[in-house]
């Protein structure tokens, strides 16, 4: 389909392509193809992404974790052949008339990969989106560097999606995979009730365990001091660990996936003459593997 470049886009190509006499390939969503949609919308992941048609597509993301954190990614269907720089300019709307295309910032392009840009340059762009400009990415085709290759965003359809996906972010999880995929849980002295802080780490987990379908299975192993009979204190270690996999098993993790062992007095990490040695011995580890 043939549509009108906005006039900054097009005064642009045209300055390019007087300036060398080179080819140009400019590639943007008309009006009427401007797309937006909100793909991931949960406390793991925000995404939202823009179809450039005939090139590929611009996908902004963030996930859970302990910072603030934005990635931006071209997606191209035709990946680079060669390593290269790319402008990423902002170019503005057709009611400001005269202004000049801003730099935002050079993007690398490494071959046989899609480009991307860190968190600064991410919210850059999404905030020239809100305003209602164009980030545009300007280079050089791999094989004709005469050749210059425009690919642009189009913000017609952003700001409502923009919204969902700054709603989405807000509610995103403070820690991640990683912050969680080895937990040690601490117990109060003779029994199967967790510390305070245990309780509060258990229930994070199971937060992130509604969230995460990937989860292929949990270990769940349960530890004593040598305070009690070895017997005693094996059993002990067992209920503990139970206890643990009923609360998992609540918030909704699949039984099967669930492992569980109890080693007792077996496996101490520290000596038993203290009182602060003991409480490290007595825990329950929780390790849980994805693919």
């Amino acid at each position: 389909m043939r549509f009108l470049l906005p006039i900054p886009l097009f005064l642009l190509c045209t300055q390019l392509a007087f300036a060398g006499q080179s080819y140009i390939r400019q590639y943007s969503a008309a009006l009427e193809q401007s797309e937006w949609q909100l793909r991931h919308n949960t406390p793991l992941r925000c995404e939202i992404s823009h179809p450039i048609p005939g090139f590929g597509e611009a996908v902004f993301h963030s996930e859970a974790g302990k910072e603030l954190n934005l990635w931006f990614e071209l997606k191209m269907l035709q990946q680079p052949d060669a390593y290269a720089l790319a402008e990423v300019l902002s170019l503005p709307p057709r009611w400001r008339p005269g202004e000049q295309p801003r730099a935002i910032t050079n993007m690398r392009l490494l071959k046989q990969f899609d480009g991307d840009l860190p968190k600064e340059s991410a919210w850059t762009m999404l905030h020239e989106l809100e305003r209602g400009y164009q980030p545009t990415f300007y280079f050089s085709d791999w094989y004709r560097p005469d050749n210059k290759v425009v690919a642009s965003l189009n913000p017609v359809q952003f700001p409502t999606v923009y919204r969902e996906f700054s709603q989405c972010m807000s509610m995103l999880l403070p820690y991640r995979f990683d912050d969680i995929a080895f937990t040690v849980l601490s117990y109060e002295v003779g029994g199967d009730q967790l510390t305070r802080e245990s309780r509060r780490r258990l229930a994070a987990i199971a937060e992130y365990l509604k969230h995460d379908d990937a989860i292929e299975v949990v270990q769940i192993q349960g530890h004593t001091d040598t305070y009690g009979g070895r017997w005693m204190n094996e059993q002990l270690s067992i209920r503990r660990a139970e206890k643990v996999k009923r609360f998992f098993v609540e918030a909704g993790l699949p039984e099967h996936r669930i492992e569980v062992e109890g080693f007792g007095q077996r496996r101490n990490v520290a000596p038993n003459q203290r009182v602060q040695d003991r409480a490290i011995n007595r825990r329950v580890v929780v390790q849980m593997n994805r693919p």
